[in-house]
């Protein structure tokens, strides 16, 4: 039975050991600021999205993780729907998320609908695809 809740202290092991683009601290702190989501198959930890926001104002997916084995089975696709039902709930108009344009993640976005909104090059990266979605459509 999947569920997708916002996280707790109780998902902080897993997130820690899990999600390496950040510090254990500041995923302590995303936690305590509600800006992380998990997505659970029965107890067991498969995934989590984590977020911030895009010039403070606009709700920016930073990372979606499902884990390997649970792929291609919808569950992304929930935990992102789940995300932007709770950012609909804030009073957010629109959302945001990027991938490098290497990265299969790119066609996944669009089929929900996030439109190309522009583009970042870094030194010795693959370009990096903006993304904007309305919640109003």
């Amino acid at each position: 039975m999947i569920e997708i809740r916002f996280a707790n202290q109780e998902d902080s092991t897993y997130l820690a050991h899990k999600d390496h683009h950040i510090p254990a601290e500041v995923i302590a702190k995303k936690i305590k600021d509600g800006e992380i989501i998990v997505v659970l198959d029965g107890r067991q930890q498969i995934g989590w999205l984590r977020f911030s926001y895009f010039w403070d104002l606009i709700p920016f997916m930073n990372m979606l993780w499902i884990e390997e084995n649970c792929r291609k089975k919808g569950i992304g696709k929930k935990l992102v729907s789940f995300w932007e039902t709770e950012m609909q709930k804030q009073d957010y108009d629109e959302v945001m998320t990027s991938t490098l344009s290497d990265e299969t993640a790119q066609h996944f976005y669009r089929k929900l609908e996030y439109k190309d909104c522009g583009s970042l090059l870094l030194p010795d990266e693959a370009l990096e695809i903006l993304y904007l979605k309305s919640l109003n459509a």
